[in-house]
């Protein structure tokens, strides 16, 4: 087991330091095309590594997932929200598993209050005992697995571009998640974030997500147009708090480089600070759905980047440090 000393303390602070609202400005979004991408691989890795050095975020449009997949996930997504709540009890997220349900459990460094939110984790080796039955919520279960299945092949193609830009062999990062291992930690989660079409003024003041960045090696972000509030703001504006907003696009996923990848990469890469802010006047107030898919190493990876920066540590014990401490106590 690796202790305290084997993250740098940017990575242990990295949450602590952004609180308030900050100020909005304008940046752009890096669009990826993934389109012909075997024939175009070299053109592609350039401009992924070219964003993520940069902002550490961009969208990706010709990726191969259908619409008609992303939208029947988005359907059956409401529907296991919409079961009561004590049904919904019954698979419950136990401390340190990414695995089941929440309600506002998340409690954000920088915020110290609970995201107002629920979710539901979809990590393979772990949903024992944890999946709504058939007579409870038809064919959910089949539905997950096929679009976290859509997901990961996406995800092992973007993941497969840094490899050529870090030296490593195309496959490596397909190999360190590999879904047949017990091991398998990537995570499909869906997060359902509360309507504030009845809220009061005071309830404006929160967040609908604290500011934060991912644990993993990177994220493919699912939304619905229409329904905005993710904002970015790049490290190197951090301290000033200027956020930018990224609002969703049919037809395209958003991506952002997680933690894991940032130090994998010996901090080429830039992992962002990212929230979701509450709607503003004359925004849209009504719930809000977010499918995002969290490429993580295997428990047994090792994470050891091209240029040595850091000293090797298992996927498992780094995760799970990053998991803990965004989690109240039970």
């Amino acid at each position: 087991m690796m202790n305290a000393a084997n993250y740098s303390l940017a990575e242990l602070n990295k949450e602590t330091t952004i609180g308030g609202e900050g100020t909005t400005v304008e940046r752009e979004i890096p669009l990826i095309d993934l389109s012909d991408f075997d024939n175009r691989k070299q053109e592609i890795a350039d401009q992924l590594w070219k964003a993520s050095v940069e902002i550490g975020f961009f969208q990706v449009y010709n990726h191969g997932i259908a619409q008609a997949d992303i939208d029947l996930a988005f359907d059956t997504a409401w529907r296991l929200f919409a079961l009561p709540h004590e049904i919904k009890a019954k698979y419950p997220m136990a401390k340190g598993v990414n695995a089941g349900w929440e309600f506002k459990a998340q409690v954000r460094p920088s915020t110290g209050t609970p995201d107002n939110k629920e979710s539901y984790q979809v990590t393979r080796p772990e949903m024992t005992n944890l999946w709504p039955s058939e007579e409870e919520l038809p064919g959910f279960k089949e539905t997950m697995l096929r679009f976290e299945a859509q997901n990961w092949q996406l995800g092992m193609r973007i993941l497969s571009c840094f490899a050529l830009k870090m030296g490593f062999a195309e496959d490596f990062f397909a190999k360190a998640h590999d879904p047949s291992s017990d091991q398998y930690q990537s995570t499909l989660r869906l997060i359902h974030y509360m309507s504030m079409e009845n809220a009061k003024p005071e309830d404006f003041k929160f967040w609908r997500a604290g500011a934060h960045s991912d644990f993993d090696c990177l994220t493919l972000l699912h939304q619905k147009e229409g329904e905005g509030g993710l904002q970015v703001c790049p490290g190197k504006d951090a301290e000033a708090g200027q956020w930018t907003d990224v609002p969703p696009r049919n037809g395209y996923i958003t991506c952002n480089i997680g933690d894991m990848l940032m130090r994998w990469s010996d901090d080429q890469l830039q992992s962002t600070l990212h929230r979701v802010r509450m709607p503003r006047p004359g925004e849209y107030l009504g719930r809000r759905l977010s499918l995002p898919f969290f490429c993580q190493a295997n428990k047994d990876a090792i994470m050891q980047g091209p240029l040595g920066k850091y000293e090797a540590i298992t996927a498992g014990e780094y995760l799970t440090r990053r998991i803990n401490a965004n989690f109240a106590k039970k």
